[in-house]
């Protein structure tokens, strides 16, 4: 397998998660709205992370892009010249969220600042036509930042979907330091077209179709690849990739589109449980116990992969980015003991445990005021005092932005 031939290394230099404070069972969830126990085995998933009402897609992304900004030199910070979010959790048709993540992360005035939108593929997106500025030269040593952030805004209605939503951030730092990933340029696919598998009419509740939506990821991930393998000599898809990690809305979906990938290329039964199990299911362990962290997704289940103990060399990794409506891209880049080591001091295992486990009755009071938390108001007050028992059930965690309310069409937040 060869690449285009690139002038210096670029990718990520560091990545975390945050994944809110709360989670619930996937078990409980299910018995608590009487679906069919026999289909959880197919989510994969042991619990999904709960967002509470002092948490929105502003502070999800600045809790989890803080501990990178505070880890840099303030020379390195003021290198950081795009800051892009990415979301389907818009709080404004015309101001960005980027413009209050700026502002909570204290970051210099000279930066870009813009929000994006393309559903789950929206964040590499950002990332791609990053890499492109960096690796362009024209402001050597720049940096850029990029953070998938959303919030769940699903009930009842939306059935098997519920037990899959997410709820939380990721946050990559690109530069020319790759301490995380380093991308091979020029190696990508690409395969997009409209359809409407799923979306978000409004800020109250998604809308989905969940067949179309699964031909649509798989018919992305056969077709994305193709034009990977059409730029890039000589790749094999069983060979050349030591991990694969793919866009994880529930870890059923990426076990269905490996097989299918795997199958033809003319392998079966054994050789792809086997394979699975070897290149794949590293990554799915943070994907399973936080559900689908939307553009995000990809980025958890690369964090997964790095902190399942298993790179201990440098390794090629296949990465699938697939948002509905629908874009996608395939692409890669090497991982090495560095890049674990990078990824394990921010602590995102840790993180995840140390989430408040709740109860069906309170997931129920909290999802009351979490599907009003998008809708746009004049002023609203989020009082934090009904939450305090669940955060005192939150493990030790550092300090953290909260959402406390809209003040003439200007959200509010603070420092606890």
């Amino acid at each position: 397998m060869s690449t285009t031939d690139t002038p210096g290394a670029y990718g990520i230099e560091a990545l975390n998660v945050w994944c809110g404070l709360a989670r619930l069972s996937a078990a409980d969830l299910f018995a608590g709205r009487g679906l069919d126990p026999d289909r959880i085995d197919n989510l994969m998933m042991s619990e999904r992370s709960i967002g509470l009402p002092i948490e929105d897609p502003v502070t999800n992304a600045v809790n989890a892009a803080r501990p990178i900004v505070d880890a840099l030199t303030p020379e390195e910070r003021d290198r950081i010249e795009l800051v892009v979010t990415s979301t389907e959790s818009g709080v404004d048709y015309s101001k960005s969220l980027t413009s209050y993540v700026h502002k909570h992360l204290g970051l210099n005035r000279h930066c870009r600042l813009l929000e994006v939108k393309q559903a789950c593929f929206g964040a590499t997106a950002a990332v791609q036509t990053a890499l492109g500025y960096l690796a362009s030269g024209i402001s050597p040593g720049a940096k850029a930042l990029v953070i998938a952030t959303d919030v769940a805004v699903v009930d009842e209605k939306a059935e098997y979907s519920e037990p899959a939503a997410g709820h939380g951030a990721a946050a990559v730092l690109l530069s020319d330091r790759p301490r995380v990933l380093t991308m091979d340029l020029g190696a990508f696919g690409n395969y997009s077209y409209e359809t409407l598998d799923s979306a978000r009419p409004s800020p109250r509740f998604d809308i989905a179709d969940v067949d179309r939506s699964l031909f649509a990821y798989l018919d992305c991930l056969k077709n994305s690849y193709a034009d990977y393998a059409s730029r890039v000599t000589d790749v094999d898809f069983t060979r050349d990739f030591d991990h694969l990690v793919m866009h994880t809305p529930f870890a059923g979906l990426v076990r269905a589109g490996h097989r299918k990938m795997m199958r033809e290329q003319g392998a079966a039964g054994a050789t792809v449980d086997a394979d699975f199990a070897r290149r794949v299911a590293p990554s799915l362990v943070y994907p399973g116990t936080v559900g689908n962290l939307c553009s995000g997704s990809v980025y958890l289940a690369l964090a997964s992969l790095l902190d399942s103990g298993v790179v201990t060399s440098p390794r090629r990794v296949g990465l699938f980015s697939y948002g509905s409506g629908c874009s996608s891209e395939f692409f890669s880049g090497i991982v090495d003991e560095q890049s674990a080591a990078a990824v394990a001091e921010l602590g995102i295992g840790k993180h995840l445990e140390a989430r408040a486990r709740i109860t069906f009755e309170e997931y129920l009071a909290v999802l009351e005021h979490n599907l009003e938390c998008l809708v746009p108001v004049e002023n609203r007050t989020v009082d934090p005092e009904p939450w305090e028992p669940l955060l005192a059930r939150a493990g030790d965690r550092p300090e953290i932005l909260t959402f406390t309310g809209v003040r003439d069409y200007h959200r509010q937040y603070a420092w606890r």
